[in-house]
């Protein structure tokens, strides 16, 4: 049973609970990886400690896939006194966008389209066909990495390097259920270093594998290396990159009814401008971006505010903010670089206050839809795809009693 259960009704929470002005805003990221994907992060309770620490008060799990990380978040999180937002990730085709050659906030392949589920019902309970998919999905990207490392043992006896990388133990030792690039990228710099102790032979190797000549890396810093290694081998043109086939991706459609049918609401996670200005096509006219989501039922999106200029990001959060979009930042932490759970832009500068209350609302947006899914009750997007878009303010103001009641009434012995 949801801890959500257990809170007052909405008439108790609004008449006790709700806040008579607007207060400083907490800090909240609706967007993190786990271990259960991958993660930054050695463990959850790592990443509830640091936002305790930081005083993030809203943190949202959104592993690729899976939802194994759900009870472990949840306990850890209610230990931490962390209100815990249930997400999830995919990655959708769209055939028509592919054959017109349109990148959405994929940056290398026309069509693909990272798409998540926010606040899924706790505890989550998929049908047996939606189960199939979710199991189809990681049986895949599992397929993939154990091709992956197949190939790369195959060049690494090529090239002299001794040593083979084992899935089961990167499996075992990296990961959980699934088994990602960034694993195996990790399973390699770790092979490298226990081959050779000395580090003029540590750069050998790895400029060896890299085919770059005059490598210099600092190899103290693991998480650069690992990312260094995972470009090189791992992607495109790569000896080891072993392409995903169309079919296993669902299409933008299913992964929304999917989301919907495990009580989340359908989320876009947009990719803005890259370090040199740049938009994917799909998302360069944020006219036509708006109201292609709208067409499609998505009245939500989330942003990585880190890759992104905080003057872009201003502007196009304000914009879609004003045409009643919920709008949600995170920091994703699905890399190996261990950075802050503060969310900020791009050279780590400081949301302003604003964008930070436009942050908060949409945490608040998803813990109404949480409570109220517990209360047994429809929530922002109810399971026909239907959203309360106009009832957004609404909300907002239950998300922010929920959270008022969480922070200053609610035990875990509840």
């Amino acid at each position: 049973m949801s801890f959500l259960s257990n809170f007052p009704n909405e008439k108790t929470l609004f008449e006790k609970f709700s806040l008579k002005e607007n207060p400083p805003f907490p800090l909240v990221n609706g967007h993190i990886h786990t271990p259960y994907s991958f993660s930054s992060f050695s463990s959850i309770p790592q990443a509830l400690e640091m936002a305790r620490n930081e005083k993030v008060s809203v943190l949202g799990i959104n592993d690729f896939y899976v939802t194994d990380g759900y009870g472990e978040f949840n306990t850890e999180a209610l230990k931490s006194k962390v209100f815990p937002l249930f997400n999830i990730e995919f990655m959708a085709l769209q055939k028509d966008l592919q054959a017109a050659g349109v990148k959405v906030n994929d940056p290398n392949n026309p069509g693909r389209t990272y798409f998540s589920g926010k606040g899924l019902s706790y505890p989550v309970l998929f049908n047996d066909e939606d189960s199939q998919r979710l199991l189809q999905l990681k049986e895949g990207s599992n397929a993939q990495a154990k091709e992956m490392i197949r190939l790369l043992n195959l060049f690494l006896l090529a090239a002299g390097v001794p040593g083979h990388i084992d899935y089961l133990t990167v499996k075992s030792r990296f990961a959980r259920e699934l088994v990602r690039e960034r694993h195996i990228a990790k399973a390699l710099r770790e092979l490298i270093y226990n081959a050779y102790s000395r580090e003029e032979d540590r750069h050998d190797a790895l400029a060896l594998l890299m085919g770059r000549k005059g490598l210099k890396l600092n190899l103290d810093d693991l998480a650069v290396v690992e990312n260094e290694i995972r470009s090189a081998l791992l992607k495109a043109d790569g000896p080891a990159f072993v392409a995903e086939e169309d079919q296993a991706f669902y299409s933008l459609e299913e992964i929304q009814q999917l989301i919907l049918n495990g009580g989340g609401i359908p989320c876009y996670p947009v990719l803005l401008d890259d370090k040199n200005g740049k938009f994917t096509e799909f998302e360069a006219d944020w006219e036509k971006m708006a109201a292609s989501l709208v067409h499609k039922g998505i009245y939500c999106i989330e942003l990585i505010p880190g890759r992104n200029s905080l003057s872009v990001l201003s502007d196009f959060v304000h914009f879609f903010h004003d045409k009643n979009f919920v709008v949600l930042f995170g920091t994703e932490h699905n890399t190996p670089d261990l950075q802050p759970l503060v969310v900020s832009c791009r050279g780590r500068q400081p949301l302003t206050e604003e964008l930070n209350r436009i942050g908060y609302e949409g945490a608040c947006v998803v813990a109404a839809h949480q409570y109220l899914h517990a209360q047994g009750k429809n929530g922002y997007v109810d399971k026909n795809g239907v959203t309360a878009y106009s009832q957004r303010d609404y909300f907002v103001r239950l998300g922010q009693a929920v959270l008022t009641y969480f922070n200053n009434e609610f035990r875990t012995e509840n």
